[in-house]
């Protein structure tokens, strides 16, 4: 491969999941720039549909493909739809999660930690393992877990949140140290305070958001674009030799 070509994603078909706006749209717009026929999935089909087209209408390849990954039926239903209509999956980024709690950890309640624990650990995990049974047919792959740098070091008020995060770094280590010798990478992106709807509890408190500010050495919040080039680095060729690895994207928050 030349070194030209190295993010060069030409013939590849990625499954990016939670896509229809924030880190998710981010990187399937990304993927698509580089070559990928992109699946932009999430709960609500007309959300991912405005992703995709719009991927469409500037020379992209995409689709869309409504998919709660909470749900264990329609995990299944995706990959049914990806091993009919394409045969294959060359990339899947794990990017849908929820976080319905925020608030003193002790009070969270069943229902919260249920939903939380269903979609960011058992969805993750699933989804995971089905991409993984259909690489292998293939001869490889590659699959991103979108953590966060709370699963280092726990957020205030975001107790369950931070423990299914950190789940998910453990599961992405655990994943590549089983499918290393089948060819398919495993590896997580750990982003800091990003500015999207998802993070709009910090976001849009003032008071809230200066002080996480003062612990960011860069003292502002990433851009969910800030978060695609390193999910591009870590499906592409150019990351031919890391598994296992788990990258901060953050600013500087996990050195304070």
């Amino acid at each position: 491969m030349s070194k030209k070509d190295l993010f060069d994603l030409s013939g590849k078909v990625a499954l990016i999941t939670g896509a229809s706006r924030g880190i998710g749209e981010s990187v399937a717009r990304t993927l698509a720039d580089y070559g990928a026929h992109v699946i932009v999935s999430s709960r609500k089909i007309d959300g991912c549909e405005a992703v995709a087209q719009s991927i469409r209408d500037a020379g992209g390849s995409a689709e869309a493909y409504a998919c709660h990954i909470g749900e264990m039926d329609q995990i299944e239903a995706v990959w049914a739809h990806i091993e009919k209509t394409h045969g294959r999956l060359d990339i899947l980024v794990n990017n849908a999660a929820t976080n319905p709690h925020f608030g003193p950890i002790e009070d969270t309640d069943l229902g919260a930690f249920q939903k939380t624990v269903d979609v960011n650990i058992r969805g993750y995990f699933f989804m995971c393992a089905r991409g993984a049974k259909l690489m292998k047919k293939q001869g490889g792959g590659a699959i991103v877990n979108v953590a966060s740098v709370n699963g280092v070091a726990p957020g205030h008020f975001q107790g369950i949140y931070s423990v299914t995060k950190a789940a998910v770094i453990s599961m992405t280590k655990a994943f590549a140290k089983e499918l290393g010798q089948q060819k398919i990478r495993v590896n997580a992106l750990l982003p800091g305070l990003t500015d999207t709807k998802f993070a709009s509890a910090l976001t849009t408190n003032e008071s809230i958001k200066k002080q996480a500010l003062t612990h960011i050495p860069m003292y502002r919040m990433a851009d969910p674009d800030e978060m695609a080039g390193t999910v591009l680095y870590l499906v592409s060729g150019a990351s031919s030799y890391t598994t296992g690895t788990c990258i901060n994207v953050d600013g500087g928050y996990l050195t304070v």
